[in-house]
């Protein structure tokens, strides 16, 4: 499960040493609304988060990245090439050759 932005800036913070007060006092807030921000009571923006990172000489990298689905993506592609009926019968047919290779395994 990704980390929020409360629970990053909780870390962050604790790994320079930093209590709620001196971050909120660098930030010019109070202290108040940085156990929001930690405690998820808000959702800051990233901007937000990113100003208040820097303070504490953190950069806030933001990189979209490909979705890793776990298989071969062109593989959907390709099989949309099939109509619908086509899809099934190769289903079916993939399917019935899995068996046969299941009941050959078992002798």
């Amino acid at each position: 499960m990704p980390m929020t932005a409360g629970e990053l800036l909780r870390q962050v913070r604790r790994r320079h040493g930093l209590t709620q007060q001196q971050l909120a006092a660098r930030a010019h807030t109070s202290q108040a609304q940085i156990s929001r921000i930690e405690r998820d009571l808000v959702s800051p923006t990233v901007a937000t988060l990113a100003g208040l990172l820097y303070l504490m000489n953190e950069e806030l990298d933001l990189t979209p990245r490909p979705v890793d689905w776990g298989h071969d993506m062109s593989l959907n592609a390709d099989n949309l090439r099939y109509t619908p009926e086509e899809r099934i019968h190769r289903q079916a047919s993939w399917s019935r050759g899995m068996r046969e290779l299941q009941n050959a395994a078992r002798g």
